[in-house]
């Protein structure tokens, strides 16, 4: 093929290029004009060798070149809890870990309930000028469970799905309704599926560890019958319900089902639902509490098979900030979640490394498939799209340190961990937003 090289932007020689949604991955040269993937070919450096001067190019050999990550559950705190995180720190982090696409949540202050703090959360967005933003707005006014919010406002100014998220929507008729009405628009509702008369008082999962450390429980059924209503809602909307940070076995049972039944529901996992189990509690680990908590082995299990066989279609971290006095307190006091942007990936390599998915089926969970749920066109690698990529060295190992994490808060479950696999080189439009290299991180010794 005859490549027009001398005006491109950028080519990326000879790295292991993963279609997430052709489910592929071959030895290839991407190039890369006006910010647009304009050609994906073995020959590319080839014949531009040939013709003399060319772009500038990034040897990628021996590295993974894949879409930009797509982060469907992230929480940027602006407005309103900027001493957490910003939308510029956010996605300082998320460009780091390979992530270009990032949908927020909306228990902001004042929470995404309406057109103007939709489009406030895209001004800031586009001034941080990293990743790409993409807001979801509040299924009730408030998160307060009692009245529908401006879905058709917040659609036009942006949102792509709405959500309560860290509040359970405890009112079946209204649920039904939120289902009803984001289906005229075409968009999901995130569930945080919790019955909280079942769950009042608890702060971490049911179980033996919670009686060893005298912790009231979270029972696992306080989800499965949240799960169970809803799904049966959205049979009855014809809505898209989409499960957010599936935790138990009970609940991937009745995904499972549904989506047999013909039920439009899909569901993701967070990466510490797939890796850590109650036993990291021990100690009172407040970077260990979550919302929903940390299950039991046999939950993990669960989860883990439920990726693997498709029943599960998304990772997304629910990377949830916290400032270092939210979580150095009594564990009943500290905050739920920690950050995840950063771990992401490497996290969800090592799923390959163990033998549970291939790789472009782990690339998938955290692009191609994000995307579908939110009706996003990032999370593909093709020709024509933008060249949101991210180039990664799938054998370089590295420690987290919670001080050297780009995120403004430092709550990370995962200190201290060997992790296996890193972003080297992030780009937004064919334009480089992190730079590995340039940093000089150091490599687990």
């Amino acid at each position: 093929m005859a490549i027009a090289a001398l005006d491109a932007q950028l080519l990326i020689s000879g790295g292991i290029v993963v279609d997430p949604i052709k489910r592929t991955q071959r030895r290839a040269d991407v190039l890369i004009r006006d910010g647009m993937i304009a050609a994906i070919d073995e020959r590319i450096a080839g014949q531009i060798r040939s013709a003399g001067k060319g772009p500038p190019t990034i040897d990628a050999k021996g590295l993974i070149v894949a879409p930009g990550l797509v982060d469907m559950h992230v929480h940027l705190r602006e407005p309103g809890f900027e001493y957490k995180e910003t939308i510029a720190t956010g996605t300082r982090a998320a460009v780091a870990g390979g992530v270009t696409s990032v949908a927020c949540m909306a228990n902001t202050r004042p929470v995404n309930d309406c057109p103007s703090v939709t489009r406030y959360i895209l001004e800031r967005a586009k001034a941080a000028a990293l990743a790409r933003v993409f807001p979801i707005g509040a299924v009730s006014v408030q998160l307060a469970g009692e009245q529908l919010a401006e879905y058709a406002g917040m659609h036009e100014a942006g949102i792509v799905a709405v959500s309560d998220d860290g509040m359970p929507v405890m009112d079946a008729e209204l649920m039904r309704r939120a289902l009803e009405c984001a289906k005229m628009f075409d968009i999901p509702v995130i569930d945080h599926a919790e019955d909280r008369t079942l769950a009042a008082g608890g702060v971490m999962h049911e179980g033996a560890v919670a009686l060893r450390l005298g912790l009231r429980g979270i029972p696992a059924a306080a989800e499965d019958v949240m799960v169970a209503r809803d799904v049966a809602l959205a049979g009855l909307a014809g809505g898209h319900l989409h499960i957010a940070h599936i935790s138990s076995a009970g609940a991937v049972q009745m995904v499972r089902q549904a989506r047999a039944s013909g039920v439009h529901v899909t569901a993701e996992v967070s990466p510490h639902h797939l890796w850590l189990t109650d036993e990291a509690v021990m100690g009172y680990n407040t970077n260990a509490k979550m919302a929903p908590p940390l299950r039991s082995e046999e939950d993990r299990q669960a989860l883990r098979e439920a990726l693997a066989d498709g029943t599960i279609d998304a990772v997304a971290t629910d990377h949830a900030p916290h400032h270092r006095d939210e979580k150095d307190v009594e564990f009943d006091q500290a905050a739920n979640g920690i950050v995840g942007l950063e771990t992401l990936l490497p996290l969800t390599l090592q799923l390959v490394h163990d033998g549970l998915l291939d790789l472009p089926t782990a690339i998938a969970k955290i692009t191609s498939e994000p995307a579908r749920i939110l009706r996003l066109s990032t999370g593909r690698l093709e020709v024509g799209v933008p060249a949101d990529l991210v180039l990664i060295d799938p054998t370089h190992e590295w420690l987290v340190s919670s001080e050297s994490l780009l995120t403004k808060s430092k709550n990370t479950a995962f200190e201290g961990w060997k992790m296996r696999g890193r972003a080297v080189v992030t780009l937004v439009d064919g334009r480089i937003v992190h730079d590995e290299r340039a940093r000089g991180a150091t490599a687990a010794s």
